[in-house]
């Protein structure tokens, strides 16, 4: 995002600017698999990552870039969005357990192995799950992770790594 970008995107108004729309073109598919592999539910997924670009539109005043990346900010977002929705339905706990079938796309097409890496990730605590979706999912970094989940850098990066180490030695033990 520009620097103008809370400049650009007036505060009433029934169009986006242009900085917001190519946020939202080049953000929109990240941010649906995130949201989707949280939730674990398409339908709830179309409507959260909706609500996600809603609020962004809103409280587009609130983006510091001295507080960190336009994705960062947008999956802070998606997060809190997405976890209201959990909280809603009363099932914080089931964070990620299974991703959807169109998040594991680019694994092979081998059934045998999505089988494998969804009995891995249920395997993880729901936060090593988190940062895996907001890894591989939203294709964070670890900086932009960090500003996410409220951690240092290091502290995600390391907490990232124990969770694929941990992803990995599950799926080879299957």
């Amino acid at each position: 995002m520009n620097e103008a970008f809370a400049e650009a995107v007036p505060l009433t108004g029934t169009a986006p600017t242009e900085a917001f729309t190519e946020l939202y073109e080049r953000t929109f598919p990240r941010v649906y698999a995130y949201v989707a592999s949280l939730l674990r539910d398409r339908s709830a997924a179309e409507d959260v990552t909706a609500l996600v670009f809603e609020r962004a539109l809103r409280k587009r005043r609130s983006f510091d870039r001295a507080r960190g990346s336009e994705r960062a900010w947008l999956f802070g977002i998606a997060r809190n969005a997405a976890l209201d929705e959990l909280r809603r339905r009363s099932r914080t706990a089931a964070l990620v357990s299974e991703p959807p079938d169109d998040a594991v796309a680019d694994l092979e097409d081998d059934a045998e192995r999505r089988a494998t890496v969804r009995a891995a990730l249920a395997a993880l605590d729901p936060r090593e799950r988190e940062l895996i979706a907001l890894k591989f999912h939203a294709g964070l970094s670890n900086a932009e992770i960090a500003k996410v989940i409220g951690a240092s850098e290091s502290a995600a990066g390391t907490r990232l790594h124990r969770a694929v180490t941990k992803l990995r030695e599950a799926c080879h033990a299957h």
